[in-house]
């Protein structure tokens, strides 16, 4: 794994850029412990077609994304056959994916070579298991020129969940996304909720790169990381805007959690001024 900033590996104001290869199948893992935080696990794995994977759900929810590929899968008591219908992220389709209560299980079996992300959060068990279709997500566009961006709700206004927030988002060619800098992390609503966020980035083509940066008011976190494809950004907190340079598209699936299930977030008023400007463009 490697650190980007590690003021104390045991305080929350800890952010790492994790890159590990971490099990057979599987490339990022995380898990609150891990993170030093209450809410959010992660994993994602690259399956070969005819390999599988269950994951028990234990105490948790948690929403398997088929990020690229077709699978079967099934939970304790429900079963799909044949589903994903993209074999890239950057296909410009939504993703099937499958949400699966706490005390429950899932498990993918790959037909052909698959890559899935499993999103973690902790569940109650007030759903029930089920498919997410692409027609079941909501897309939006937000933004103007540099600021535009495309986002894929996978289960976030569009579908209940107990805790998970999960979506996924396309920045263009010399873009800039989670822009104007945006931060979610003091419980204080209506004005803001605190919510912990992993971002799970693609790159096309896969050589490239993108920026990150994570900065809190007072600069206590303040790293600006290169991140390639397949890395993860844990934010504990702050302002995290990403950026992508010229020739390459970036994406990033965004996973949230914290104490309710409620996304309201606080501009970096310094650069707030922006969105004003850009409703004359």
């Amino acid at each position: 794994m490697s650190h980007l900033l590690s003021k104390n590996s045991l305080s929350k104001n800890s952010l790492s850029k994790n890159s590990q290869q971490t099990g057979q199948t599987q490339t990022q893992l995380v898990t609150p412990k891990s993170a030093n935080w209450r809410y959010v696990g992660f994993e994602a794995h690259q399956l070969k077609a005819g390999e599988s994977i269950t994951i028990e759900t234990a105490t948790d929810e948690v929403c398997a994304v088929i990020l690229s590929g077709k699978a079967n899968a099934n939970t304790k008591l429900e079963a799909w056959k044949n589903i994903g219908d993209r074999m890239s992220v950057f296909d410009q389709k939504a993703p099937y994916s499958v949400y699966s209560p706490a005390q429950d299980e899932i498990r993918i079996e790959a037909i052909t070579d698959v890559e899935v992300a499993f999103c973690k959060a902790p569940g109650k068990g007030g759903f029930k298991a089920k498919l997410i279709s692409p027609e079941q997500c909501q897309y939006e566009t937000r933004g103007v020129t540099s600021n535009t961006r495309h986002v894929c709700n996978i289960l976030f206004g569009n579908e209940p969940a107990d805790s998970l927030l999960v979506c996924e988002v396309i920045t263009p060619s010399g873009g800039w996304s989670s822009y104007p800098p945006h931060k979610h992390d003091t419980d204080a609503a209506p004005a803001e909720t605190q919510l912990e966020e992993t971002y799970y980035h693609k790159i096309d083509p896969p050589q490239g790169f993108a920026f990150q940066r994570v900065y809190t008011d007072d600069r206590s976190i303040d790293e600006t990381m290169a991140v390639e494809d397949g890395d993860l950004v844990m934010v504990p907190e702050g302002y995290h805007p990403v950026g992508v340079p010229h020739g390459y598209q970036s994406y990033y699936l965004n996973v949230m959690a914290g104490p309710s299930r409620n996304w309201i977030f606080h501009n970096d008023p310094d650069h707030e001024w922006i969105i004003e400007r850009d409703k004359t463009v």
